[in-house]
């Protein structure tokens, strides 16, 4: 089993950086491929940024590419999403997630894939 605590949230101002971080318990985090989604107010959750657990394959969403970064440490047992130029419609909940049973190279595009999650962490952009 794997329990995620997503950090790093908080209040910014358009154009602004953050990175969230996510830390997970348990020896085989290596092998999970790790998710970012996000759920905006009144919508439903999307994936945003997504990375196989070898770190050899890596998905961003249209709405957040060449913004956002997703990355991987497994030493650390963490994945992050570093976020540049963020803008006031980035405001959401912000989720990682874990699935396991992929290949080294395998990503999960799908909320089904995805077996644990962590409890979300907000992310407010100002105008």
């Amino acid at each position: 089993q794997v329990q995620l605590k997503e950090s790093g949230g908080g209040l910014v101002q358009a154009g602004d950086s953050l990175r969230l971080a996510c830390a997970a318990s348990g020896r085989t985090f290596s092998r999970y491929a790790m998710g970012w989604f996000r759920q905006a107010p009144g919508k439903e959750r999307e994936l945003i940024a997504a990375i196989a657990w070898s770190g050899g394959s890596i998905y961003h969403s249209d709405s957040v590419k060449g913004r956002f970064t997703i990355s991987r440490d497994n030493a650390k047992n963490t994945v992050y999403l570093q976020m540049h130029s963020l803008k006031p419609e980035d405001t959401a909940v912000y989720y990682c997630a874990a699935a396991s049973g992929l290949t080294a190279i395998g990503i999960a595009t799908t909320e089904n894939e995805y077996d644990y999650w962590g409890q979300g962490t907000q992310v407010t952009v100002s105008s």
